[in-house]
């Protein structure tokens, strides 16, 4: 990092200096930053060379089609994997060299949400939230608070107790979205989260990510294959391809003026009447399709 907070990832140079704002609970996770990360798996190589600066308190997408290297990335960025080559950063923080308890204790300040929900079918909605809460050990009393601190936050007070059959997918969303945010993460982690969601649900959980992003002042990276998510909700974005950044910036100027063709061949197929423009502008209100 530069004295005036630049850092310049391969061709692209960042402004950075808000790594150190203090309106971010977990300032080290605040913004994170790859250094010429890549990564092999055998005879197949998943990343190559890969700079990205995530500022923080950002919504940035990562896109790209199947095969891309965004799931390894993802993995690379949530310290489940380490790269083969490369530098991991949060805040001024490296931490790809993390382990043992100093690793389990970063991968506890990151929260994380996926396509499938992966909710435990054998807990009620309270349950699922209080999981991550019982597993740091936390008094009782702090859980049941902290479960119905997270119930009126993401809208579900009336499912406290429901079981999960009983809940339609964007319900087991917003489930899986408190139980991510349980340990107060300073960055959100969403892998396809609205991939098997229908449009008017997809609209309400993107909504409702948005609005956390500025009540708790977190990180969100969102990972995804669908230009049109990225549309409604990002202000930068990654586009990757056979796993290298092939265009980074910001969304206005990739909807612009792609320059690269594999961000000209994600646009091609947009379907930008998906989401509609409510949600793009920032005025969409939650939708009931999620009920």
């Amino acid at each position: 990092m530069s004295p005036l907070g630049l850092f310049s990832a391969g061709k692209y140079t960042v402004v950075a200096s808000a790594f150190s704002d203090t309106r971010f609970g977990d300032k080290t996770a605040g913004g994170i930053t790859l250094k010429g990360v890549s990564k092999r798996y055998a005879m197949v190589t998943a990343l190559t060379e890969v700079d990205l600066v995530i500022p923080p308190g950002s919504i940035f997408g990562i896109i790209g089609k199947s095969g891309a290297g965004k799931s390894t990335l993802l993995r690379i960025m949530s310290l489940l994997e380490s790269p083969d080559r490369g530098e991991v950063y949060y805040g001024q923080e490296r931490v790809d060299t993390l382990w043992g308890v100093a690793l389990r204790e970063r991968q506890r300040k990151m929260g994380m949400i996926f396509q499938n929900f992966n909710l435990m079918a054998s807990r009620n909605v309270s349950g699922n939230i209080a999981y991550p809460l019982e597993i740091a050990g936390l008094h009782k009393s702090y859980i049941r608070e902290r479960v119905e601190e997270l119930l009126e936050l993401v809208d579900i007070t009336d499912k406290r107790k429901a079981r999960l059959r009983e809940l339609s997918g964007g319900q087991k969303q917003r489930v899986a979205i408190a139980r991510a945010l349980a340990v107060k993460p300073g960055v959100l982690f969403c892998d396809e989260a609205t991939s098997a969601l229908d449009p008017l649900t997809t609209r309400s959980i993107l909504s409702l990510i948005r609005e956390l992003r500025e009540k708790l002042c977190i990180t969100v990276v969102l990972i995804t294959h669908q230009m049109e998510v990225i549309r409604a909700i990002c202000e930068d974005v990654a586009v990757l391809n056979a796993g290298q950044v092939a265009e980074y910036g910001t969304v206005r100027d990739l909807f612009a003026n792609p320059r690269s063709a594999a961000a000209r061949e994600l646009l091609h197929g947009d379907g930008r009447g998906f989401l509609g423009q409510g949600i793009v502008e920032g005025e969409t209100e939650r939708s009931d399709g999620d009920e």
